[in-house]
């Protein structure tokens, strides 16, 4: 686990335990507040106040990247600092106003069979010896049960039932437990896994264990997928490498229901709902975003109520995690 080194080491690590304590998770914005950590300790900054001289020039420093989520991180600390009584710069909401967020990438049927055939290609890491094994069930499993990356990263052995196929998902946003349920081929593929994972995963109590202990981590998944996004695109004699993320795994998933449901001739409205609460969705118009996106020759379909939809609609501003 990174320990902080700069002059807001102490702050920064009192201001996650303040945040852990409100029900928020240790990782949301961390790998920011390393970045801002490692900034303040290589240029030296000995000074304890977190300025607006500081704040705008570590924003700065690293072009656009995540500017809107840096900003926001930095906004955060500005306010902790505040609230205890330290002099400290706040970021004003208005620093980092987005443009118009993109919509998620949804992958099509022939890119979806590139990617989990390229998945199932990868090889061993000299850190991550079974990353072969690992790999094609928890990209599937992400997948198929809708999950956000982590909630399948992070899974524990125990949480995940091999007689019934449901899984108890703890790691969540807002730490709000959930329980989904494996098709009957991702259960009979977990059985299978959760044998060999018992030869290589030792007493780790992770699902997908990393060959360091505990679960495999974010860099090792991220880098994995896009090495097989990658060779999947090239095998489709695509010129250009779309960006994607792990995430567009859970927005295929969500597309693929709705879509699913429509050829059935159900009504969206009455099943979105159910839809909402599987993928841990904290309001519905999180989930009604995904009914916005839907291919064009479905817009008039008599089971999408728009009236209602677009009621719901504006509380949503981005594409939902």
């Amino acid at each position: 686990m990174y320990s902080f080194k700069s002059v807001f080491a102490d702050k920064l690590d009192s201001m996650l335990v303040f945040r852990i304590a409100r029900g928020y998770k240790r990782d949301t914005y961390l790998n920011h507040y390393i970045r801002f950590d490692c900034y303040c300790y290589d240029q030296k900054y000995e000074n304890p106040e977190l300025t607006l001289d500081l704040v705008h020039e570590w924003l700065e420093s690293d072009g656009t990247s995540e500017l809107a989520k840096r900003a926001t991180a930095i906004r955060l600390f500005g306010q902790y600092l505040d609230a205890i009584g330290e002099t400290a710069y706040v970021l004003p909401n208005k620093y980092a106003v987005g443009g118009k967020p993109n919509p998620p990438y949804i992958f099509t049927d022939d890119e979806m069979t590139a990617l989990f055939a390229a998945i199932d290609m990868l090889k061993p890491t000299g850190s991550e010896p079974y990353l072969n094994e690992i790999a094609p069930i928890l990209f599937r499993l992400i997948y198929t049960c809708g999950l956000r990356p982590n909630e399948g990263r992070e899974l524990l052995a125990e949480s995940v039932n091999l007689d019934t196929g449901e899984i108890l998902i703890t790691h969540t946003k807002r730490n709000k437990e959930r329980i989904v349920v494996m098709s009957d081929d991702m259960l009979a593929m977990s059985r299978e896994y959760n044998l060999r994972r018992g030869a290589f995963g030792g007493n780790n109590p992770s699902f997908f264990p990393s060959n360091c202990g505990g679960p495999l981590t974010n860099e090792k998944v991220y880098s994995a997928f896009n090495k097989a996004w990658g060779v999947a695109r090239r095998s489709l004699e695509c010129p250009i490498l779309t960006p994607v993320r792990v995430y567009c795994l859970r927005h295929r998933f969500a597309s693929s229901c709705l879509n699913r449901w429509l050829d059935e001739g159900e009504n969206l409205m009455a099943m979105l709902p159910y839809l909402s609460v599987y993928m841990g969705h904290a309001k519905l118009s999180e989930t009604a975003y995904y009914i916005h996106i839907l291919p064009e020759n479905l817009i008039m379909s008599p089971g999408v109520d728009w009236d209602a939809l677009n009621a719901i609609l504006p509380e949503v501003s981005k594409c939902p995690d």
